[in-house]
């Protein structure tokens, strides 16, 4: 019988990874049922990150009350993978489903600080931390205020929270970081090589999505800037031009330069630990997707990640979208086969995924119909 891998991010808003995979299956199955389906769920440092990895190293899911973007309490999970490994999503603490109607330019990454904290309370030596997600544009500097940092204005008071804090920022102090961080290997894992700042940072390119006006956009660089300049007097060492500091509104920098951490590409990391290589060995097939494909899928994006893993197996690979933008063809050149959108007919953004779990199982279902038509054709 031969196996299929689904392999998929989540469609944010309509379906989790799981729920993807879940849809697809069906789909498939109902058009030609002697095939055999592997489920993955996967993430790249975004939401379903730490369901993912906890799924696939069966560790144990903590729940923890921390500050949400906007200050308000809220449950946040995040995971141990053993004794002395943790993996925390800032999408928990401060991303998009929580104060979403709220200011973007008062919302701070207070509570992904809370949840270091959390991780260091039980004595972890690792911890994996996803960038993807955020509602927030902070630049990291609520993560580090929680651990202890001061960001202070001209008359050393504590700034107030977001990026409309920095606007009085005028003194860093780092002297009381809680100093277990610093024995710690931090690892941030994201899926963007944005620079904190300028034409393609964090604000540039991901502020108007949080909510941030065109207006505010230069202003807005300009603090990230400043907080970047007396950063770099700070610890000797200019991290804003590091690929990814500016991923997570910033929150890379402040992984580099509050945290001594690293960056690394979230879906490479995370399908090591999904062990996605060896799953795929005997795989006849594999599928992946995500909410929509376009040339930013190519700025090592989830499916790009597992279209290379599957070429390097000779593979085929197939990739679901709600979605399909633009020239394609350079996605194609990447190692894709096939790229399938949900949506056949005009509809909405929320109609689509207010139908997602319909539509995907309708993408499966042809997926299932072409596998029939090539066994059809090579009887022949």
């Amino acid at each position: 019988m031969k196996n299929i891998v689904i392999a998929s991010d989540s469609f944010k808003g309509s379906c989790t990874s799981m729920e993807v995979a879940d849809y697809l299956a069906q789909g498939i199955q109902t058009a030609k049922s002697d095939v055999k389906v592997t489920k993955i769920a996967l993430a790249d440092g975004g939401e379903g990150t730490v369901q993912a990895i906890i799924n696939a190293t069966d560790g144990k899911l903590i729940t923890s009350k921390v500050s949400g973007p906007t200050g308000r309490q809220i449950d946040a999970q995040w995971g141990l993978i053993d004794a002395q490994t943790a993996v925390i999503e800032m999408a928990a603490a401060a991303g998009f489903t929580q104060g979403k109607t709220e200011d973007a330019a008062i919302k701070s990454t207070f509570g992904v600080g809370e949840l270091i904290v959390a991780a260091l309370d039980h004595g972890v030596s690792k911890i994996y931390l996803g960038l993807g997600g955020s509602s927030t544009n902070d630049g990291g500097v609520g993560m580090a205020q929680a651990l202890g940092a001061h960001f202070l204005d001209a008359q050393s008071h504590e700034i107030g929270p977001g990026i409309s804090g920095l606007a009085d920022l005028a003194k860093v102090d780092f002297s009381q970081i809680d100093p277990r961080i610093r024995e710690v290997n931090v690892v941030g894992l994201s899926d963007v090589d944005n620079q904190l700042t300028g034409p393609t940072g964090a604000t540039a390119v991901f502020g108007p999505q949080k909510g941030i006006l065109p207006g505010q956009i230069a202003e807005d660089d300009q603090r990230l800037a400043h907080l970047a300049k007396l950063t770099t007097a700070a610890v000797g060492r200019d991290f804003s031009i590091n690929p990814g500091s500016g991923a997570a509104g910033g929150l890379g920098f402040g992984v580099l330069a509050f945290l001594g951490g690293r960056l690394m590409s979230g879906i490479e990391v995370i399908m090591q630990l999904t062990h996605l290589k060896a799953i795929m060995s005997d795989a006849a097939l594999v599928i992946t997707g995500e909410g929509r494909i376009d040339q930013q899928t190519l700025n090592g994006k989830l499916p790009l990640g597992v279209a290379k893993l599957a070429k390097q197996a000779a593979v085929p690979v197939v990739a679901v979208a709600g979605s399909l933008s633009g020239d394609l063809r350079a996605v194609y050149q990447q190692g894709f086969d096939l790229l399938i959108s949900t949506t056949t007919s005009p509809m909405s953004l929320q109609d689509a995924i207010d139908q997602g779990p319909n539509l995907i199982r309708a993408a499966g279902y042809r997926i299932g119909k072409i596998l029939q038509l090539k066994t059809r054709f090579e009887d022949k």
